[in-house]
């Protein structure tokens, strides 16, 4: 399991600089073909959805979603990709790791891999999970993969905006909650879980209710509470995982700001691994309500410790 969040890391880290800051020599498209001819070098490959055909040499790293991969050529660093059909021919040589999360992948004998080569057939893990596939057919197979990768995009975009807000706006509240994280994590996923709970279980009478007219406002409130509390806890778990990956890379100056990106950099490749994904996010939300409402939205009051008399 380590080495599938590992593949996906490298793709979501590689990736994300790339759309914040494209390099003139990188080849980032969604047009349906790239192709890199015998004799031609080309610095990097990103492609949604297209079929790239590597001939030629590529100096770096060849990321792509969705579409195909076909290497014939030269790789010099990795190539990663997300519900793509991939094949590397016998000529093939890739410096570092090759990384194939869904869709397929097939290696001709004589082909050089550097690194380690990491597959995540979704398909397979679907129909373990899911009675051969009966139940769900075709959940996990590649045709909706893009369409998947194109929602949870849009959602990334959306949780930038609200992460750039968030972390200029309560920059101290939500530091202070992301620390109670590292401090109590399983009280705070306990009380989560918890929450959840409840907090559907109203929503479902209140929409029992909304029959009769009088369950509207409560469903519009109870609404409005859960969207403010899962942002506020996002954040801060977004604050956690962030401050954790740039202390791993020994950074001197943590800003909210920084943490907060990083850690939704983070927390988005996560998403994107299968089945996994889903269970991580389940628990990173269930953590982000338990600390909100055990600290108060990080005001540093605990709702459930009983204060001293007179105080």
């Amino acid at each position: 399991m380590k080495k599938i969040l590992a593949a996906a890391l490298l793709g979501l880290l590689i990736l994300a600089p790339l759309a914040l800051a494209p390099d003139a020599r990188a080849e980032i498209s969604t047009r349906k073909e790239i192709r890199i001819a015998p004799g031609e070098t080309q610095e990097e490959i990103i492609s949604f959805g297209g079929h790239v055909l590597i001939e030629g040499k590529v100096r770096n790293d060849v990321i792509v979603i969705g579409g195909s991969i076909t290497i014939s050529g030269q790789v010099g660093q990795s190539v990663v990709g997300l519900g793509s059909r991939i094949l590397v021919k016998s000529t093939a040589s890739v410096a570092k790791d090759l990384a194939a999360l869904g869709g397929t992948l097939e290696k001709e004998p004589g082909c050089a891999i550097g690194g380690d080569t990491i597959y995540f057939q979704t398909r397979e893990l679907g129909d373990r999970l899911f009675k051969d596939g009966h139940v769900f057919d075709g959940l996990f197979s590649l045709s909706i993969i893009p369409i998947i990768v194109v929602a949870k995009l849009v959602m990334i975009v959306l949780w930038l905006i609200v992460a750039l807000m968030g972390a200029a706006l309560l920059p101290k509240p939500i530091a202070y909650a992301a620390g109670q994280i590292r401090k109590r994590f399983w009280t705070d996923l306990g009380i989560g879980v918890v929450a959840i709970i409840v907090f559907t279980m109203l929503m479902f009478f209140a929409t029992l209710l909304c029959f009769i007219l009088v369950g509207i406002p409560i469903a519009m409130a109870l609404g409005v509470a859960g969207f403010v509390i899962k942002v506020f806890g996002r954040l801060a778990v977004f604050y956690v995982l962030g401050e954790s990956v740039l202390r791993a890379f020994r950074s001197a100056n943590i800003t909210p700001m920084g943490a907060v990106l990083m850690g939704l950099l983070v927390f988005s490749l996560a998403g994107f691994v299968p089945v996994l994904g889903f269970l991580f996010t389940f628990a990173m939300n269930a953590v982000g309500w338990g600390v909100t409402l055990r600290t108060k939205f990080g005001s540093r009051e605990n709702w459930f410790v009983k204060k001293p008399a007179g105080c």
